[in-house]
């Protein structure tokens, strides 16, 4: 009964994971699709490619490493199409992320939030740091993410989604992750660490 609870609550977990987001894309292809932009067939693609993710990967208890860096990566260039605004992107990833699996769905949670509560918040000056390490002596993930954010626009509350990877590290990474947050003086950094 506790394994079938526990899958439950999983799966209502990570159904919550970025419907704003899909939702924020569409709004944007439509105004793409409207003014006959070049850019609109790539959006699709890569709309469709997450949402695919989404759906297939994301139901599997492990994936490859490599599989969710695809997904991170084609978030940030979703939003690349998306915004007029200049905004700094760094995001390292790990050579031998083939060789690591990982649960699904886990960082992107994150990277949502820096673009949400960060980018936007922000007319200019927009940064998103975001690094992903293997240790796979130690057997570990690090994913580290760092963005500045509009000091006056928040309210100093946290969201649903930080919520949701802290139950969902719970239940998939018992007693084997740690996860840290920091916000100050206008720069919020997370830092993962599974084993």
């Amino acid at each position: 009964m506790k394994e079938e609870k526990a899958n439950a609550e999983l799966a209502l977990l990570r159904s919550q994971v970025n419907p704003h987001f899909f939702f924020n894309t569409l709004n944007n292809l439509y105004s793409l699709v409207v003014h006959e932009s070049d850019k609109a067939p790539e959006v699709i693609l890569k709309l469709s490619d997450m949402m695919r993710y989404t759906i297939y990967e994301g139901k599997k208890d492990k994936v490859p490493l490599n599989e969710e860096v695809d997904y991170l990566q084609c978030y940030i260039d979703l939003h690349k199409i998306r915004y007029q605004k200049e905004v700094y992107i760094r995001f390292e990833k790990p050579k031998d992320a083939d060789e690591v699996s990982v649960a699904p769905l886990l960082f992107i949670i994150l990277l949502e939030n820096a673009f949400k509560h960060g980018v936007e918040s922000l007319r200019e000056g927009a940064y998103i740091h975001a690094y992903l390490r293997t240790y796979q002596k130690e057997g570990k993930v690090v994913f580290e993410i760092q963005n500045n954010f509009d000091d006056q626009d928040s309210e100093g509350k946290q969201g649903i989604g930080l919520e949701n990877l802290k139950k969902r590290l719970e239940l998939l990474y018992p007693n084997r992750h740690r996860l840290d947050i920091v916000k100050e003086e206008g720069v919020f950094k997370v830092n993962i660490e599974l084993n």
